[in-house]
């Protein structure tokens, strides 16, 4: 007997998450057991239920999903995470797969195109849109100094970019849709990966890694 999935759809807009929820429920071995409009909600239901599968907005009001998809697989480490995004998948890849998402979807794929992706996951398989390896897929790749990799994701790489360009952190808070707060929780992730404990420190090594090497994301 086929194992039914239980899944955990987690985006701000709430048409979107009941087309979602139809579309999955047509078949019989997915059921969608919550749906939550914030990450507060949406990882309360994820630590509880811990789902075999999670959908996650990629842009949600609190930011972007990189912060979020941390502390889903610390709640919930064998949740498949699928992160449905308008932007370019392929500039994504690599920061979301490091931080353990299982894929990323456009929000403009197709119903069959979703149940692809999702059967694959079911017989362990991660599913890869063509127009990806036609573009080369293989030649993105995370910031590297020296050969070690920090695996800094896009909002991060964005945040060390204005940083050194002399913008206010409260302006780039703006600029991504964030809280001041947030900003500071995205420094201390910033200085783990980097190895550095202060903000010369940091802007010093990211500049190394631009002259180095051209950044991922631009």
């Amino acid at each position: 007997m086929t194992k039914v999935w239980r899944v955990v759809i987690i985006d701000s807009h709430p048409t979107s998450m009941l087309g979602t929820k139809l579309i999955l429920e047509e078949r019989e071995e997915l059921r969608v057991t919550g749906m939550a409009s914030t990450w507060d909600e949406g990882l309360m239901l994820v630590t509880e239920q811990k789902p075999e599968l999670v959908l996650l907005d990629y842009q949600m009001p609190e930011g972007t999903a990189e912060s979020l998809l941390e502390r889903i697989k610390h709640g919930s480490p064998d949740s498949h995470v699928l992160i449905l995004t308008d932007t370019d998948g392929i500039k994504l890849l690599h920061s979301i797969v490091n931080l353990g998402g299982s894929g990323i979807l456009s929000k403009q794929a197709s119903a069959a195109q979703l149940m692809l992706m999702i059967d694959g996951l079911r017989e362990g398989l991660a599913m890869l849109p063509m127009d990806w390896l036609k573009n080369g897929i293989w030649q993105v790749q995370p910031a590297v100094v020296d050969g070690a990799l920090y695996h800094l994701t896009e909002t991060e790489i964005f945040i060390m970019e204005r940083i050194v360009q002399g913008i206010t952190y409260d302006k780039i808070a703006m600029e991504i849709s964030v809280s001041r707060r947030s900003i500071d929780n995205y420094l201390r992730k910033i200085y783990v990966k980097l190895g550095v404990s202060t903000r010369a420190q940091a802007i010093e090594k990211f500049a190394l890694t631009t002259r180095q090497k051209s950044p991922v994301f631009s």
